[in-house]
């Protein structure tokens, strides 16, 4: 009789591990300008060899921010050790629009980074923290490189009321 006892609380602990397998959520990155900041989750979200893809149009994420403010880049260790760069567009004083890319950070060299637009009166549009997933291939219709992108989380700067 004990031995059917003992059955019992196995097999629990067998389930209760069943559950333990689910993936870890997507990981988050937090903006911030000045004393506000806003978490932000991935607009795409790839796993490692990009089979698997998820998209969230909802994600974005707007936050106020003054011409000329630096923007406070933070990622988590899930990011950092892997390549990871910031892409952003933004508006000079006459409206003209450029984009610009931050270098690329390898594997754990850092975890934030600060965006700083080159003049006082320029205005961010957009910021984009793009992880770099698997290494580069040739693209086989042109030969040329392909940098593969396997998650991305997006800012838009919007204007300060």
């Amino acid at each position: 009789m004990p031995r059917r006892l003992l059955a019992v609380p196995v097999a629990a602990l067998v389930l209760a591990g069943c559950g333990a397998t689910d993936p870890p959520p997507p990981p988050q990155v937090t903006f911030t300008a000045g004393a506000a900041s806003i978490v932000a989750r991935p607009a795409q979200y790839c796993d490692v060899e990009l089979t698997q893809c998820l998209t969230d149009v909802a994600a974005p994420v707007e936050l106020a921010v003054p011409p000329g403010t630096p923007i406070q880049v933070t990622v988590p260790p899930e990011i950092a050790q892997t390549p990871w760069q910031v892409v952003f567009s933004y508006a000079d004083a006459a409206g003209t629009q450029a984009d610009e890319r931050s270098p690329v950070f390898a594997p754990g060299a850092r975890s934030d980074w600060t965006l700083q637009l080159s003049a006082p009166e320029d205005r961010l549009l957009t910021a984009e923290v793009q992880q770099y997933g698997p290494p580069p291939q040739p693209n086989p219709q042109t030969g040329e490189m392909e940098f593969p992108i396997r998650a991305s989380w997006v800012l838009n700067a919007g204007q300060e009321n």
